[in-house]
């Protein structure tokens, strides 16, 4: 199947990428298209699909916030709020994106992904400002379409298998040809067309079918779309190159301003760029978006926590401490009073990373047994602590002196915590020791963004959680010893 993946065909790569790909994301597009498109839905039915996906819930609130949809920095707080502000149909846009989005970031050659997807973004803010500079109706949406643009190349860059292995062999060997011709060898039809089929068969948008299509006679948008996209990619040779000075200048011209105005524009385009594919939740793509010297930085991963961490939720808090009352109440296991405490401590806390670990049987070391959050699979494994006695180090001074430690207001002195950053790569972090026994067995660790650091309301409920594992372990365990 492999080696023929490559002549499938335009309508069997539609196909295969509709059936076997990516069928979530077609379903998606179904559920929100019935509800766009139904004259009489109610913004309600679009809320609450919406809220159905706490992670989408907080992707939309973010970017309903930011000066790309919401220029007049009306306050939103709620998805019902973001329908009012931004409208009903670019609501709907906006999730179809991220949800697509998502989809694309799952796998494939990466790098060819995150790459095309950077400069949709960083030509899609461009996009923009030329719409309004041209006057348009509509420069969210010349947003939207510009950011899928290019659907068909990102689509067969993540799902094309050893068709896309081979492609991208052939273009890094053949710098000199050009892409469409060696697309048309290898695939027998262009990338491009596979845009224009994924734009029809999702339903993407007149605007991005428009773009696909490419008519004898763009409209002002579309020509917006086009003027953004060159000036990205002309930009990725540096900003101070021949290229980019052309592309420039076309652009200025094309928005009818003076070259040495569009300069300041530009730069905070490429600042802007980077800025709204993270909070789209793209941190790979932001990061590869070439920002001019004088554009300054973007701290990507405070950009990408502030819409994938989880906002504390003190209701949340309440309903799992009742249902921990519950499950005490009957014959849980260990390992479900923990993990319902975990996620008290992540989703209720709102942390960007929880763990929970417990003492090897031989009370040699400290293992990592369930992390919830970003990277938690990578987190858990590496989660690993000699219990050596070490003097002043952090995790060895939990396990003898049983003491919780809240290192967002710094470090005590004579605490090393060298350990602890060399596998969670933070310097603050909250730990609480797990006791049973008289003893320490174990313990919990949290994070969050450097962005949102835990506040005293945060520490004091992590401590009740930790406080609340330790009484249930004493439970347990006292259950157990009854029945001997």
């Amino acid at each position: 199947m492999a080696e023929n993946q490559g002549r499938l065909g335009l309508q069997g790569w539609v196909e295969r990428i509709r059936n076997q790909d990516m069928p979530v994301f077609g379903r998606t597009v179904q559920e929100v298209r019935s509800v766009t498109e139904d004259e009489l839905a109610s913004a309600g039915r679009l809320s609450r699909a919406i809220l159905q996906d706490a992670a989408l819930t907080a992707k939309v609130l973010k970017l309903g916030n930011s000066v790309m949809f919401n220029p007049s920095h009306q306050g939103i707080s709620t998805v019902s709020r973001a329908i009012v502000v931004l409208g009903f149909d670019l609501v709907g846009q906006i999730v179809l994106s991220i949800q697509l989005i998502d989809a694309l970031l799952a796998g494939g050659l990466r790098e060819r992904v995150a790459s095309e997807l950077a400069r949709c973004f960083h030509a899609a803010v461009h996009a923009r400002t030329a719409a309004i500079a041209k006057g348009s109706k509509a420069p969210e949406e010349v947003f939207i379409a510009a950011l899928l643009s290019h659907v068909g190349e990102m689509a067969f860059w993540c799902f094309g298998g050893q068709a896309a292995k081979s492609l991208d062999e052939a273009l890094i060997e053949q710098p000199e040809e050009k892409p469409e011709d060696l697309q048309l060898d290898i695939l027998g039809f262009r990338l491009h067309s596979l845009t224009t089929a994924l734009a029809k068969e999702w339903r993407l948008g007149p605007l991005v079918l428009a773009v696909a299509e490419s008519s004898g006679k763009p409209s002002a948008d579309e020509q917006a779309i086009a003027a953004g996209y060159r000036l990205a990619q002309a930009v990725e040779q540096g900003w101070e190159s021949t290229q980019a000075k052309a592309a420039l200048e076309k652009y200025a011209e094309f928005v009818g301003r003076p070259l040495a105005e569009m300069t300041e524009d530009v730069t905070r385009n490429a600042v802007e760029a980077a800025r709204v594919a993270a909070q789209f939740g793209a941190a790979e793509a932001a990061r590869l978006i070439p920002l001019p010297p004088e554009g300054g930085l973007v701290d990507i991963a405070a950009e990408v926590a502030q819409v994938t961490d989880p906002a504390p939720d003190p209701m949340l808090q309440l309903k799992i401490l009742r249902d921990l009352s519950m499950l005490l109440a009957g014959k849980p296991s260990l390992n479900d009073v923990l993990q319902l405490v975990l996620e008290g401590i992540y989703r209720g806390l709102g942390m960007s990373r929880a763990v929970f670990a417990l003492q090897s049987a031989d009370r040699s070391k400290l293992v990592g047994k369930v992390a919830l959050g970003r990277d938690a699979e990578k987190l858990v494994t590496r989660f690993i602590f000699p219990l050596d006695g070490r003097p002043g180090e952090v995790v060895n001074t939990l396990f003898a002196k049983a003491s919780p430690f809240n290192f967002c207001k710094g470090v005590p002195q004579g605490l090393r915590t060298d350990r602890l950053e060399a596998v969670t790569g933070r310097k603050e972090a909250l730990l609480a020791p797990i006791v049973a026994g008289g003893r320490v067995i174990g313990l919990f660790y949290a994070d969050r963004s450097v962005a949102n650091p835990p506040d005293d309301e945060t520490w004091q409920g992590f401590l009740h959680f930790a406080q609340q594992a330790s009484l249930s372990f004493e439970h347990v365990a006292a259950r157990a010893a009854g029945k001997k």
